[in-house]
């Protein structure tokens, strides 16, 4: 017969008295250690190790919260049950700010018993053993969507569904169901790369699409603008769903969420992407509008994105917004200048709009190419998840938006591109004034393998900036980022298992808008 899988401690003056219940667990496979007191409970803990405590809450001598106390001292990280007699509110609160798990009010019987102890001891077990069914009815669901003749909207539920089980593994790791998960994802990416592709050129050219980076502030920013609502809106370089679905569960609790999730152009990259979020134009006429901004090939863009500002008082003045005050601008580069965000915040909360940049997703996924602390920090996608939530709990933007929520204010959150963990080199084709991006490349006559990226010859069909009548773009697919032929180990060793940006994957296009409004 095989060893009872759990070890529980009851602790109850009147134990004898539960022999029924003790019989009825011990058949259910647990091996029940009974005291009758409370210093025999304690001094029984420091014997042996328990998964879980029962304890009796009315004992003469040594009641149950002081028993509690103690237990909590010795052993704090096992799950204690308390069961009362009384239901009396400031009872149950010292009980639960001394830490109880859960607590059952007398009489119980047996079955409340078990249920109790299994949603402690085994509820990870049992919702491991679930999850791959739930998995594959579910993904199976979806395929069976995007196989047919599937709409932009069922990309977005898929993709959205995907990033929710990711979180899901995060907290109950299977490594079989996960390897089948990296396979769901590496099928899909290369699935929607082909309708992206099919449909981008028709989308850019007509009114008829999806929302798209150009459309984000028209559909969002501008009816609340025009219906009187103060908006604070804030763009998050290079967050992803997932990395998005992470703050999304800190601010539930303050925040109604609703959501008109987008894709990103081509390029997925923050000189392209993020000026046509703040225009409300595609690249080809931002471009003409600041020329000595996008003179040909840069090696540094940053400059690309010094007038967001600017851009976005043009295009609501263009949309025909009249702002109370005007607007405000704000632009967070680094740690230092997120110190008092809040509180810069408040300072321009007199105008009507304030827009608000953060860098350092983008800043954390750059970094880890180089940094080796960081590649050790930041393994995988799930150790990427965990530290983003980390860095946003302690954030200048988390206090931030607990701020706002305590104003009347809408607040609106999006992000201007996703990023991708690349894992495969392929080689490039350029001149040496060919642009210096992994994950996309423009210059004269450039080239590569058509299997790996989409080769754009004709930029003005898909309203990019040309240079020259030779001026070509190239865009990556799946988990590919470019090389060049002489320096491709180099590269390699570098590059290898890095998160880019700037082409066309699931992670990098369908991208988050949530619609904030405080509860209180």
């Amino acid at each position: 017969m095989n060893a009872p899988s759990y070890k529980i401690l009851w602790i109850d003056d009147e134990i004898e008295m539960l022999e029924a219940h003790i019989t009825f667990l011990k058949q259910k496979g647990f091996a029940i250690t009974p005291c009758s007191s409370g210093d025999d409970g304690v001094e029984e803990i420091t014997k042996d190790d328990y998964d879980l405590i029962l304890l009796d809450e009315m004992m003469p001598g040594k009641g149950g919260l002081e028993t509690l106390i103690e237990i909590k001292e010795l052993r704090p990280h096992i799950p204690v049950v308390m069961i009362t007699k009384s239901e009396e509110e400031s009872l149950m609160d010292d009980a639960i700010g001394q830490k109880i798990d859960d607590y059952l009010t007398k009489p119980v019987n047996p079955s409340q018993v078990l249920m109790v102890i299994k949603k402690h001891v085994q509820s990870k077990k049992i919702v491991t053993s679930k999850l791959g069914q739930r998995y594959i009815k579910d993904i199976n669901r979806l395929n069976m969507i995007l196989d047919g003749p599937a709409k932009w909207t069922d990309w977005i539920e898929a993709y959205r569904s995907f990033c929710e089980w990711d979180l899901e593994m995060d907290e109950f790791p299977d490594e079989g169901l996960m390897e089948i998960h990296k396979g769901t994802h590496k099928n899909w990416n290369s699935q929607f790369a082909r309708y992206f592709e099919k449909n981008y050129e028709n989308w850019v050219n007509s009114k008829k699409r999806p929302p798209l980076s150009v459309d984000i502030v028209q559909n969002t920013v501008v009816p609340r603008l025009k219906n009187g609502e103060q908006v604070v809106f804030i763009v998050v370089d290079c967050m992803r769903m997932d990395l998005w679905m992470k703050m999304e569960k800190l601010l539930a609790d303050i925040y109604h969420i609703d959501h008109e999730d987008y894709f990103s152009i081509i390029p997925s990259a923050t000189p392209f992407s993020r000026n046509s979020i703040f225009a409300g134009k595609f690249p080809q006429d931002v471009a003409k509008m600041y020329p000595d901004d996008w003179k040909a090939y840069p090696d540094d863009e940053v400059s690309r994105n010094k007038r967001e500002g600017e851009l976005i008082a043009r295009q609501l003045k263009d949309k025909g917004v009249q702002l109370e005050n005007g607007s405000k601008y704000i632009k967070v580069m680094n740690a230092s200048e997120g110190e008092g965000l809040p509180r810069r915040i408040e300072n321009m909360l007199s105008s009507q709009l304030v827009s608000v940049v953060i860098n350092f997703v983008d800043v954390l996924t750059h970094g880890r190419s180089s940094n080796v602390l960081l590649k050790e920090i930041v393994p995988d996608e799930a150790a990427f998840r965990a530290l983003m939530q980390t860095w946003f709990e302690h954030s200048s933007l988390y206090d931030a938006l607990k701020m706002l929520a305590r104003k009347k204010v809408t607040v609106i959150i999006t992000t201007d591109h996703g990023s991708v963990l690349c894992s495969r080199g392929t080689i490039a084709h350029g001149k040496k004034d060919t642009s210096t991006n992994l994950r996309y490349k423009y210059g004269d006559n450039i080239n590569c393998n058509p299997k790996d990226a989409k080769l754009i010859k004709n930029p003005d069909r898909y309203r990019l900036p040309s240079y020259t009548v030779a001026t070509t773009y190239i865009i990556a697919r799946d988990d590919f980022y470019f090389v060049y032929p002489n320096k491709y180990n180099e590269y390699q060793r570098h590059f290898q298992n890095s998160f880019q940006h700037g082409g066309i994957t699931m992670d990098e296009i369908i991208l988050p808008v949530a619609i904030l409004k405080p509860k209180g």
